[in-house]
Formats: structure tokens, C-alpha cells, sequence
């Protein structure tokens, strides 16, 4: 027979602060139903009552020498319970508004697409025009750079060519493009990175 049942809360407490571990596994066993009844009523979420359970007996088993009870070892596990259920209601709302936020920037983000896609579309259609103006070596090295993705070794390696003929006609093209494409399109985001890929 356990004869920790017999203890009294007030005695198992004393007992737990001093590191008992079957006093703590009493207390344990007289109060998680009660408490996850609590907080599941609460929070009407039952793995977040279960946490928050958890929370209060790890916190228990944390502060046991330091914790003085005003009052029962029953009521300290209940404001323990509405605290827990407090902060655990306050997260959520915090994560429900940060959540409105996030949907709130990606309606905004979506207004804008719809512009910003015309705008890469135009630019993709000058910069097309433009290359196919390039002499055949120099086209043939800003395809395999900006439409293969293929590196100024890898380009040197499949044409049989030095890496830094390689790199000289790739400034070539940049310089190119840059007089064939019109200013407005310049200065743009999408050119300026466009324009970055094929200096790898």
C-alpha cells in the first residue's frame, strides 16, 4: 500500500521540498484530472490544457523549496491553472493578430502582383529582343549564363573556351543590354537582378 496517499497535502509538500519524488508523483496524481479539467474548459483545446498542466507541475517541481503556501496546496494549483490558461490565451490572441497582420500584407502584396507581373513581362520581352541582337558567341554565352544557369566555368568548359573569355563576353552582353533596353525599364528591380545572374 502507498502510504503516501494517507499524507496530507500540507505533508506532502513538506516532503517534496525535500526533493521526494513519490511526494511530488502524489501530488501529481491528486490534482492533473482536476487541473486539465480547468484548463481544457478554458482554453477548449486539449493539447494546450495539457501543456499548460504540465507547465504548473514542472513549475512546481522547479520552485518546491522556495514555494510558501498562503492558503491549501488545492488553491495555489488553481491560480496556478488561471494563470497558466491567462498566458496561454493571451499567446493565442497575439499569434491570431500577428496571423490578421500577415493576411492583411499578403491581400496588399497580391493588389500590387498584378502590376509588378506586367511590368516583368515587358521587361522580359525587351531583354529577349535585345539579346537576339547579340553577336552569335557573345548570344550563345548569355543563354547558357542566364537561361541554363550554367557558371562562367561550366560555359568555358562546354565551348572550350578560357573562363575569362568567358567573362569577357558576358560583360559584353551586360553592357550591351544595358544601351539596348530603354531607361524606365533600368531601373528596375526586376532588370537590376535579371542583370545580376550572369555574373556568376
Amino acid at each position: 500500500m502507498n502510504r503516501y496517499k494517507e499524507h496530507t497535502d500540507l505533508e506532502l509538500m513538506d516532503l517534496l521540498k525535500n526533493g521526494d519524488e513519490i511526494a511530488f508523483n502524489e501530488i501529481y496524481d491528486r490534482y492533473w484530472k482536476l487541473l486539465f479539467a480547468v484548463a481544457a474548459s478554458k482554453l477548449n483545446d486539449f493539447t494546450d490544457a495539457e501543456e499548460a498542466v504540465q507547465d504548473i507541475f514542472a513549475d512546481l517541481w522547479k520552485r518546491k523549496a522556495k514555494i510558501v503556501l498562503t492558503y491549501s496546496l488545492k488553491s495555489y494549483l488553481a491560480g496556478a491553472v488561471k494563470y497558466r490558461v491567462y498566458e496561454a490565451l493571451g499567446l493565442r490572441q497575439r499569434l491570431l493578430e500577428k496571423k490578421a497582420a500577415l493576411m492583411g500584407s499578403t491581400r496588399e502584396l497580391m493588389t500590387n502582383s498584378v502590376e509588378e507581373a506586367y511590368r516583368l513581362k515587358i521587361l522580359q520581352e525587351e531583354i529577349l529582343q535585345a539579346a537576339n541582337q547579340l553577336p552569335d558567341k557573345c548570344r550563345l554565352i548569355y543563354k547558357l549564363s542566364r537561361e541554363n544557369g550554367y557558371s562562367n566555368k561550366k560555359i568555358a568548359s562546354v565551348l572550350s573556351l578560357s573562363e575569362k573569355t568567358v567573362e569577357n563576353q558576358i560583360t559584353r552582353a551586360l553592357h550591351f543590354l544595358r544601351k539596348k533596353l530603354s531607361p524606365s525599364i533600368q531601373g528596375l528591380p526586376f532588370f537590376l537582378y535579371i542583370l545580376s545572374q550572369l555574373k556568376g
